[in-house]
């Protein structure tokens, strides 16, 4: 199992630490994950995100080999700027990957695929698999960029979806106005040398550690896939409501046609948010039953910390729509529960 240059710095913190994706990673702290999830909707947290990857690719023909192999448009947007965009299967559509795009400089590119995915985006776009020269250090919470500004005023105000290189403690540095909890907040990719000493200090500047459970119940809150649940085999973007990072108006995309060809015969399914009373959450695998026929199943279900209620994501058929009455059987209980719009939480900015 893959570990990360914070590996120490995570026992030394007392860390539950648990595979994920192949990587020993924290799940949570002494604090707990619930305490962590509101640190981060009230403060500001840290995270390591190391495990997830970053391929670069460069060179007079990035630019063409990105827009021939991604769905989004890289026209949308610049050197300096970052895209959230899709690998599909050429011939289903089926999303095999979401990813975030970094333009970092002009021929410039460094792809951010999930953990798993790495090698598979390596091979579709033939670039270099950066992952082991550095690390990833997620910084989120509305208190994030003053956290950072004690520590470097220049990457503080590297904003919302922007990249830049930045001297960092005497490391170069990727900073990234990204992230995946529904925050404001900075992605920082630390070369691994610099990256303990980093940690250190967000943490002493303020920053609460955080490990993917709160990770997780941050992003289902806000609403937000993960691959292998709302995105991955047999889902495609139009299915999981995504159909924006779709760009139709390219000549041609990995997918493009069988998106074309969806998108005439209409989805087979839709994702929708659940939303149950009380503090047991629906779980992955739970049946959607409706006037006692099944019309779908949870794909990611938790306890909403700040709903203080259970919230879930799911598949559902196509005629299913918002405000219906469903029933959510999780091992064998009932969960009553509304089919409703997410984001479940979304701050007022």
């Amino acid at each position: 199992m893959r570990t990360t240059a914070l590996h120490a710095a995570h026992r030394s913190l007392g860390a539950k630490l648990v595979e994920f994706g192949g990587w020993e990673m924290p799940i949570s702290y002494p604090t707990g994950t619930i305490a962590e999830h509101l640190a981060c909707r009230n403060s500001a947290v840290v995270f390591d995100v190391s495990h997830l990857g970053t391929v670069r690719v460069e060179g007079p023909q990035a630019f063409s080999a990105l827009q021939e192999a991604l769905s989004n448009d890289l026209r949308k947007i610049a050197p300096g700027k970052t895209q959230y965009t899709h690998l599909l299967d050429p011939d289903t559509a089926d999303v095999l990957d979401d990813i975030i795009v970094w333009w970092v400089a002009e021929n410039v590119f460094d792809v951010m695929p999930n953990a798993s995915n790495t090698q598979r985006v390596v091979q579709y776009l033939d670039g270099v698999d950066t992952t082991q020269t550095r690390c990833v250090i997620a910084v989120q919470g509305p208190h994030a960029r003053q956290t950072m500004s004690k520590i470097s005023q220049v990457a503080s105000e590297v904003a919302r979806n922007h990249v830049q290189t930045i001297e960092i403690l005497g490391s170069i540095c990727v900073v990234a106005g990204t992230g995946y909890t529904g925050e404001d907040g900075l992605e920082i990719a630390v070369p691994v040398s610099g990256s303990a000493e980093l940690w250190q200090v967000l943490i002493e500047s303020g920053a609460l550690p955080a490990g993917l459970g709160a990770r997780d119940t941050l992003r289902l809150e806000a609403g937000l896939p993960l691959h292998g649940h709302e995105l991955g085999g047999g889902i495609t973007s139009l299915q999981a409501n995504l159909g924006w990072v779709l760009g139709l108006n390219k000549d041609n995309f990995q997918g493009k046609e069988a998106v074309l060809r969806e998108k005439a015969a209409g989805v087979t399914k839709k994702l929708v948010g659940l939303s149950t009373e009380g503090r047991r959450p629906p779980r992955e695998g739970s049946s959607v039953v409706k006037n006692g026929a099944v019309v779908g199943s949870v794909t990611s279900g938790n306890f909403s910390p700040m709903l203080e209620h259970g919230i879930a994501l799911g598949f559902v058929e196509p005629s299913i729509e918002l405000g219906d009455e469903v029933i959510i059987d999780v091992r064998g209980t009932e969960l009553p529960g509304q089919v409703v719009p997410y984001p479940f939480y979304k701050k007022a900015r």
